[in-house]
Formats: structure tokens, sequence, C-alpha cells
């Protein structure tokens, strides 16, 4: 059972437990798509064991057999809105997949539909990837199934292994290295002062590298532990962004900024790519 505890908007922190709201998208899944469900697959944070109360979203993917209508898509995002079936997290981010796109091993988008929303999440439907703005990034999808390859936890359907294909190491480094770059490309202080959301750019770049190096998917805090158990330097802007998790000061934008150059150039430099 995951069994967590998650920040409500009166700021009291009840205990909650995400199986029941789990087990209701799957059902809801089934009843809308039909003989076009295939399967539902816990991602992110709950697939690495890392669901953090009040941060992490409830990431989850769903398979169907071929390509959905309009009209069962618009079904599928109304009965999953936070409105409709209330999200116990931060929000819900869920994408559909048919089967050929999730065993076709690339990094394009290819989703059917993607819908955020929750509690603490601005509502977001796209129904097609040509609706998402190129400034969003569009590696999210390629690097998702990766990790559900790897790590996907089965809420229904077959084992996510036989169902979501890995990508071709090169495609993959690819993808790594466009994450990097728009990370870097976010607004955001260059000084010395404490910079909100460095710590997330610190520790994505820690589970890039670690991907890269190791081959393996960890969550964010786990990569930069295992970093920091390797010698990796500088290891100031990684402690600090573990640290920040549980209400420290992140790092300044400088070291995340020099942080981030640093794993780039390892990226860039395996893949022969120019800077």
């Amino acid at each position: 059972m995951c069994t967590a505890r998650c920040a409500a908007h009166d700021g009291v922190v009840p205990n909650i437990d995400v199986e029941p709201y789990l087990e209701a998208v799957v059902d809801t899944a089934r009843e809308v798509l039909g003989a076009e469900f295939v399967g539902a697959y816990a991602a992110g944070s709950l697939a690495l064991n890392a669901f953090h109360p009040g941060r992490s979203d409830i990431d989850i993917a769903l398979l169907c057999r071929d390509p959905l209508s309009e009209t069962m898509k618009r079904e599928l995002i109304a009965r999953l809105r936070h409105s409709a079936l209330p999200c116990p997290a931060r929000g819900l981010e869920l994408v559909v997949y048919t089967m050929a796109t999730a065993q076709s091993g690339t990094g394009e988008p290819g989703f059917e539909l993607e819908l955020n929303d929750g509690p603490d999440m601005a509502f977001r439907q796209t129904l097609q990837p040509t609706d998402r703005p190129a400034a969003d990034g569009t590696f999210w999808y390629g690097l998702d199934r990766s990790i559900l390859h790897q790590s996907g936890r089965v809420l229904a359907g077959p084992p996510a292994p036989e169902t979501f294909a890995e990508l071709a190491p090169e495609e993959l480094q690819s993808l790594l290295v466009d994450s990097l770059r728009w990370w870097m490309a976010l607004p955001g202080p260059a000084d010395d002062r404490p910079a909100p959301g460095a710590d997330d750019a610190v520790l994505g770049a820690c589970r890039a590298l670690v991907r890269h190096r190791y081959g393996k998917w960890l969550s964010k805090i786990d990569a930069g532990r295992r970093l920091l158990g390797t010698g990796y330097q500088p290891v100031e802007a990684v402690e600090q962004s573990i640290a920040a998790r549980s209400g420290e000061l992140p790092p300044s934008g400088r070291q995340a900024r020099t942080f981030q150059e640093g794993v780039l150039h390892e990226l860039l430099t395996a893949t022969e790519r120019p800077a």
C-alpha cells in the first residue's frame, strides 16, 4: 500500500492512502475506454518509490489499443478532472498512449491525450502532441516511457517491461541533453542568492547523469546521493538541493548553473554534440 501524508489547502497535513484513488482512476479508464483499454501504470515518484507528500504528483500512464476518438478523449478527461475525481496529491499528471507508441522505442511524444489537474495544479488538457507548445519541451515523454520500462508499477495490464520499449541509447542520450538544456533555459536568478527551484534543477541533472553513467533511473534524491557516494564534484550544490527537500535553503542560481553545465558537458562529450 502507498500511504503518505499530503499537504492540504488549510495547512493541515492529513494521513492519506493513494491506493483508492489509483483504483478509481483505473476503474474509470476501463469504463470509458471499454475494449480499447490495455493497461494502467504508475510512473514518476510512485514508480521510483519516492512519493513526497505535498510535492509529488500522481503520474499515471494509460494504454489503449488504437487511436482514440475526440469524443472518448473528452469523456476520459471529464471523468478524471479533479472536480469529478478528487486527487489526494498535488495533482494528477495523466498521459494516454497507444500500444504502438509505447512499443515504438522512440523519443517522439506520440500521446493520445494529456491531462494535468489537481488541488495545487492548474488544469491543462492536450488532445494531441501538435497542440503542445514547443517551449514546454517534448523530451518528457520518451524519458517517462524509459522510466516506465524500467520501473513502471502495474496498476492493471501486462508487465511494464513488456509494454514500454526502452529507447535506443543514442536517442535516450539526446533526450537527456535536451532536458538539461530546457532546465538551463528557464528564467531565474544567476547570482549567489538561494534560488527557488534550484534544487529541482540540480537534482534533475543528477538523475540524468546517473542514468547516463550507470544505466539506471533513480529518483532525484537517490540520484544525488548516488553521485555524492562516488565523490562527484561539486558536492555543495547536491547536498543543499537534498536538504532543500526538507525545508532548508536551496543552492544559489550560480551554483545550480555551474552544476548543470558540468553535467551537460559530460553528456555532450559522450554524444559528440555541439554545446
